[in-house]
């Protein structure tokens, strides 16, 4: 009698045995693809003078937004509007306005303070230091570095403007920011 008890527990300690490696198995699948590459976009900063002043890497996120860091040297201290533009160009002799309006596919209204808003391109003021400075991240919700709506990589790609003033988050059509001081064509990366 007392084999019958033996019996049922090393069947039992062989179910669990033969169920952990396929348990195992099913868990290190979502692992594997949590490390594949993400597609990243990048671009360089350029001033009115046309001269290189930073960096600007933007990583698509598995939650659907893309990430968006940048290191700038050399701007004036302060707060500054920060967007996504709707054009890939970058030309310093027209003050940037080959960059185009915010990147709007949705033709929300701009602002995270008014009704309609905000533009997929709209992100948080920036802040540099005394040193001329600027280093941020941002998770811009509204964009993507793959296809369809939202995409940046659209007909005529685009870019990432600093502009002079803070953006008020309520003017249209850009929050009163003020002139375009950098400007970063965004580039696939992989």
């Amino acid at each position: 009698m007392r084999e019958a008890p033996a019996l049922a527990l090393a069947c039992a300690a062989l179910a669990v045995a033969t169920a952990f490696p396929a348990s195992a198995q099913q868990k290190s699948s979502p692992r594997q693809e949590a490390t594949a590459p993400a597609p990243q976009a990048g671009g360089t900063f350029i001033n009115a003078q046309g001269q290189q002043i930073g960096r600007a890497t933007l990583t698509q996120t598995p939650s659907g937004g893309v990430l968006v860091q940048v290191e700038l040297r050399g701007l004036p201290p302060g707060e500054h509007g920060f967007h996504i533009h709707e054009t890939g160009r970058c030309d310093p002799a027209g003050g940037f306005q080959s960059a185009g309006g915010h990147f709007a596919p949705r033709r929300h209204q701009h602002g995270y303070l008014v009704q309609g808003g905000p533009h997929a391109g709209d992100m948080p003021n920036q802040f540099v230091g005394p040193d001329g400075v600027l280093r941020a991240q941002v998770l811009n919700p509204s964009v993507t570095l793959g296809e369809g709506e939202g995409t940046l990589f659209d007909a005529d790609g685009s870019a990432i403007v600093v502009h002079a003033n803070p953006d008020d988050y309520r003017s249209q059509p850009a929050g009163d920011a003020g002139g375009r001081i950098a400007c970063a064509v965004i580039e696939r990366q992989r």
